[in-house]
């Protein structure tokens, strides 16, 4: 097991170098840049701004010193917050965007995997339809229209909860973010819950133990969701870089002020070194998350062993 989690250590440095070069160049490509505003600035000043931030120097010059700061953490100057560096500010974010994604993590996985098990327990009958029903309404439905019509119906009109901000971090402030943020992984979950579930029953270790007339409590949650969870298991990389990373629309939407925001404004105002570190940092999430789900799944599965 030490082998292999070394191997994959060593191979995410390629991966995360080829994040950053790519990221690196195609937002230089991109048209517009930081200091480019409506009126634009007299040449004297611009070329002053452009010699501070070092954006006079040849790309590849550029590139090279962005490289050599980000190994010791050095992501620069944010271009739209003056006062404040790039790891000052994710450093800020990140809590209230961890915060938010755990709760919608929790959300979700306790909530999908109860509701796939439950559908696939009533396989082909009403409940199973309607929790299939709702999952696919769930995953088709995007955040940024489940969100706003949470706040209209639930905010406004009803006056039960706040229609943004963070406040005091509290439930009433989070109830309507962590649902518009975990209800599309929910979906996901009991589909690919029921889905597993369903392969599991049938499996010939299982019609083994219902023959030794074990509970069907012991047979469900000892012996078939410790296969079922495998599927489960490998969907829980992506999505917990994303949800703890911030969902951009969900922060903005409900104005958090987290790492997604940073990153929606990062992208509008062309703040290279801002969005820069918010890749990074959502690189290194999955990376990591990656790496946890190998292992989980060594645990889980008697028969996958890693050198």
């Amino acid at each position: 097991m030490f082998r292999f989690v070394s191997h994959r250590l060593m191979s995410a440095v390629p991966t995360v170098f080829i994040v950053v070069t790519l990221s690196f160049f195609l937002m230089r490509l991109a048209p517009g840049g930081p200091f480019n505003l409506e009126r634009p600035l007299p040449p004297a000043t611009m070329a002053n701004i452009m010699a501070t931030f070092q954006l006079d120097q040849p790309l590849y010059v550029q590139y090279g010193t962005y490289l050599k700061n980000a190994l010791i953490g050095d992501f620069g100057p944010s271009y739209i917050y003056r006062d404040y560096s790039v790891a000052e500010l994710i450093m800020q974010a990140l809590p209230y965007s961890i915060t938010l994604g755990l709760w919608a993590l929790a959300f979700a996985l306790v909530g999908g995997v109860t509701a796939g098990v439950i559908a696939a327990l009533r396989q082909n009958g009403w409940v199973d339809y309607a929790v299939m029903s709702v999952a696919t309404v769930g995953v088709t439905i995007p955040n940024f229209v489940v969100g706003p019509l949470m706040s209209l119906v639930f905010a406004v009109i009803l006056s039960l909860v706040p229609a943004g901000g963070w406040g005091d971090g509290g439930f009433r402030n989070l109830v309507l973010p962590v649902i518009a943020l975990g209800l599309p992984q929910l979906a996901v979950f009991a589909r690919l819950t029921r889905g597993s579930m369903i392969e599991a029953l049938r499996t010939d270790h299982i019609r083994t133990a219902r023959a030794y007339g074990l509970p069907a409590r012991s047979v469900v949650v000892t012996h078939a969701m410790r296969g079922a969870m495998l599927p489960i298991v490998s969907y829980l990389a992506p999505c917990c870089a994303a949800l703890l990373t911030g969902s951009t629309v969900v922060e903005t939407i409900f104005t958090i002020p987290g790492v997604g925001r940073y990153f929606v404004e990062g992208a509008l105002n062309r703040d290279y070194t801002l969005v820069m570190g918010t890749v990074i940092l959502i690189s290194v999430f999955i990376i990591v998350f990656n790496l946890l789900v190998d292992i989980l799944y060594a645990l889980l599965d008697p028969r996958i062993r890693h050198d």
